[in-house]
């Protein structure tokens, strides 16, 4: 049943804060860096006024900051991080142990473009580059999402079918430092909601049987051993089959969700908009989404059959939903705010182009690259992607298959 929330105004980097603050965390674990930092210094002061209980580590860098969180999570606890561009690239060694580890973690990334040259604005680029690291990664459209998502993450990546860490990223100073209203569920609701972290059991023999998957010198066990070609094949196929049972988990922990908070994000893997009979669609990620779908009321207000399908979860990718959604679509442009660097094209253009191979009919799809370095998406450009979607359709010829929206040629 839906409870009565209080409205507080709070930017994405505070909805984070406010969400972690309820979730019943054992150790935060944080280095700053700009646009996250805001996170991590609002929670060390529900810290400092005895507000919870959690175990405050400040760490010398970003990378020593997810080691933290991998020794914690390993003795049992529920842990949390944050970061950003240049602070998830020197965590890199440390994402791809948390993951095959089984580590439940869920770190916010604030997004930001990678240096160099250096820039602190907000493109995809950082947690692109981890897309392969078995996280799961869950993309924001707002601040209220931003919170919902957050409390949503430590269920997704605790479930006994899953176990594995989760991102939660939030579009830098546009998400992270803008102010929005964003209702918050009593403490008490939340604390159920989650509940407590339970390590699942494994079989070991020669501790007489099933014991908790943690660190116990009474029931000793190794985490991180030398894993050759006899056995490092079995457990990455492991980390697949956990991935592929993300997808009903995250489903089902939206719907659950929706029934307290009254909030429901698609089916939580995509959330679509006037896809029923359009024509012409784009996929995008993010914040931009919001602008993109107003852009689409207006087209569809004049005539035009377009739609957008908003990507909430990047991994694990949802092909069939994503497929099932788009297969009346004709012309559909993918916004990617990453760049392709010598590919045939960006991130989620290539992974839409594979998922539709195979289809019949199949639709024809462009990549648009936008926004890298925080540049702006304003409503001026998201109707030229969506004009010269309507030319393709009109006549069928596409000039190229990878364009560059507003960057100055």
């Amino acid at each position: 049943m839906m409870v009565k929330q209080k409205v507080m105004g709070l930017s994405g980097d505070e909805a984070v804060a406010w969400a972690v603050k309820q979730c019943d965390v054992d150790m935060v674990a944080a280095y700053p860096i700009t646009p996250q930092t805001i996170i991590v210094e609002r929670f060390s002061e529900f810290v400092a006024n005895g507000e919870v209980e959690t175990e405050f580590v400040a760490c010398e860098s970003e990378h020593s900051a997810l080691s933290a969180c991998v020794g914690a999570a390993a003795v049992g606890a529920r842990t949390f991080t944050a970061t950003a561009a240049n602070g998830l690239a020197l965590m890199w060694e440390i994402v791809y142990i948390a993951s095959s580890l089984r580590l439940p973690i869920v770190m916010a990334i604030v997004n930001r473009a990678l240096s160099g040259p250096i820039c602190i604005h907000c493109d995809h680029g950082d947690s692109m580059g981890c897309r392969d690291a078995s996280w799961i990664q869950l993309y924001c459209e707002d601040a209220q999402e931003v919170y919902d998502t957050v409390i949503q993450a430590f269920r997704i990546g605790e479930h006994p079918k899953v176990q594995l860490p989760v991102m939660v990223m939030l579009d830098g100073f546009v998400l992270s430092h803008t102010l929005q209203n964003v209702k918050i569920l009593p403490d008490e609701v939340v604390k159920e909601f989650v509940g407590v972290r339970k390590p699942v059991e494994v079989e070991i023999p020669y501790l007489g049987g099933k014991v908790p998957l943690v660190l116990d010198p009474e029931k000793p066990l190794t985490f991180g051993p030398l894993d050759l070609y006899n056995y490092y094949y079995e457990h990455k196929m492991q980390q697949h089959e956990a991935m592929e049972n993300a997808r009903e988990v995250i489903e089902t922990i939206n719907e659950e969700y929706s029934k307290i908070s009254g909030r429901k994000y698609g089916n939580g893997l995509i959330e679509t908009y006037g896809l029923e009979d359009a024509e012409i669609a784009t996929i995008v990620l993010g914040s931009t989404a919001g602008t993109v779908r107003s852009v689409v009321k207006q087209l569809r207000k004049n005539g035009i059959k377009a739609g957008v399908l908003r990507l909430r979860t990047f991994r694990p990718f949802p092909a069939k939903e994503i497929v099932e959604a788009l297969k009346n679509v004709k012309v559909i442009g993918v916004l990617d705010r990453s760049g392709p660097f010598g590919g045939y094209g960006a991130p989620v253009f290539l992974e839409t182009r594979a998922i539709f191979y195979d289809e019949d009919p199949r639709p024809v799809i462009v990549n648009y690259v936008y926004g890298l370095g925080g540049r702006d998406m304003h409503p001026g450009l998201v109707k030229q992607v969506y004009d010269d979607l309507q030319k393709i359709l009109e006549t069928g010829k596409i000039e190229r298959h990878i364009k560059f929206i507003g960057v100055r040629e």
